[in-house]
């Protein structure tokens, strides 16, 4: 494995326990674009959760429009993915909060200087950095280090694409195989997978009957050379990280 210089983090679920929240506006949004197409299928905030965990809002609503088979225009779209937006930041500025033990790896981390530190997110620019800023992590990154697969990119996506993990090593100025991720959720894991990046899974925020099966998922599908149920595990999933033999990169 070469020498590890660089932690990306995830942020939704990862650093910030942000899913819950963005998921209950979500639903609203869904459920209103269903109502107006006729399709009489209703969403909880879990359960869009449970079906599009890791994806930010557009590519949640292209998988909708592909699974209900209903069609909305590029303004259509355009229009509820900014209402989306603002929906969620006004929760996320009122009651997010850091995964249990994040707060004291990142502050250690960042403190000790002997990695560089990104954020790397699938979501809405002005979201991430709500999450960050309510919780006080924003002083641990750099702002022009902190990378959205929605906003950042000339062209926007979604995790699994890997595109935002190659975007944000190249704006570092760092190889993919150099970096570690740490990532939850399958479409953030594969993303990592894909851009050639080691990868950390976390399955803190998961239910109790979940984390068996997301552990799995982690390692299996998606290549995770470790994976940790709590942040105070991160030091020793790190040391196996930089241990284990060199990932292959795109």
């Amino acid at each position: 494995m070469p020498k590890i210089t660089t932690v990306l983090f995830d942020c939704d679920n990862t650093l910030v326990l942000s899913e819950v929240l963005a998921f209950e506006a979500c639903a609203d949004l869904a459920n209103e674009i269903l109502e107006k197409k006729g399709n009489p299928k209703r969403y909880t905030g879990p359960e869009l959760l449970k079906d599009f965990v890791g994806q930010n809002f557009r590519g949640m609503m292209v998988g909708l429009m592909g699974k209900f088979d209903i069609t909305l225009t590029d303004a259509e779209l355009d229009e509820y993915v900014e209402k989306e937006l603002q929906a969620v930041v006004k929760k996320l500025e009122a009651k997010a909060e850091p995964c249990i033990g994040a707060m004291d790896e990142v502050d250690a981390l960042h403190k000790e200087g002997k990695y560089k530190m990104a954020v790397v997110s699938s979501s809405a620019l002005s979201r991430v950095k709500a999450s960050l800023d309510k919780v006080g992590m924003d002083k641990f990154f750099r702002p022009d280090w902190v990378y959205s697969a929605a906003t950042s990119l000339e062209k926007p996506t979604s995790k699994p694409n890997p595109a935002v993990y190659l975007f944000a090593c190249k704006q570092i100025g760092v190889n993919p195989g150099e970096c570690v991720a740490i990532e939850d959720s399958k479409s953030g894991a594969t993303a990592a997978k894909n851009a050639g990046i080691p990868l950390i899974g976390y399955v803190g925020p998961y239910e109790d009957d979940e984390i068996e099966e997301k552990t799995k998922m982690l390692k299996e599908e998606c290549g995770a050379i470790v994976v940790m149920k709590h942040w105070s595990e991160f030091r020793d999933c790190l040391k196996k990280v930089e241990e284990a033999p060199a990932v292959s990169s795109v």
